[in-house]
């Protein structure tokens, strides 16, 4: 338990109750779509930062590089190649389609905390 980061495990959890919320009561054409990648790459790099040891600014990179992959998966319908685009909950956590749009979310939501934890130190 010593290796766990409180802070960021609390950051973490906000951002899901925050994504939920978001999933369950938002149907528009920006915050569900837009905002809620954004928020999606600062919780993959809050739950990372939260059991890794090591660099944050590496983090980001991985954060980043995770999100790109299941951006990636989407382009190639991974869940139909696999079968698997009739579980509901694979639908909703791994997406099912392919958009710039949420790389550049995704790019961004990095850099913010790139930039918080550059230039404040949270």
């Amino acid at each position: 338990m010593e290796n766990i980061k409180t802070k960021y495990l609390i950051i973490s959890c906000i951002i899901l109750v925050i994504e939920i919320i978001i999933a369950l009561f938002v149907n528009d054409q920006f915050i569900r779509p837009i905002f809620g990648d954004y928020l999606a790459s600062i919780l993959v790099f809050y739950l990372l930062a939260t059991f890794l040891k090591t660099d944050l600014n590496k983090i980001a990179i991985l954060s980043l590089l995770i999100s790109y992959i299941i951006e990636f998966l989407q382009y190639i319908h991974i869940l139909e190649l696999l079968h698997l685009d009739k579980i509901k909950i694979l639908n909703i956590l791994l997406g099912n389609s392919f958009s710039w749009t949420d790389i550049l979310a995704y790019t961004i939501g990095i850099l913010t905390v790139v930039l918080i934890h550059n230039y404040k130190k949270i």
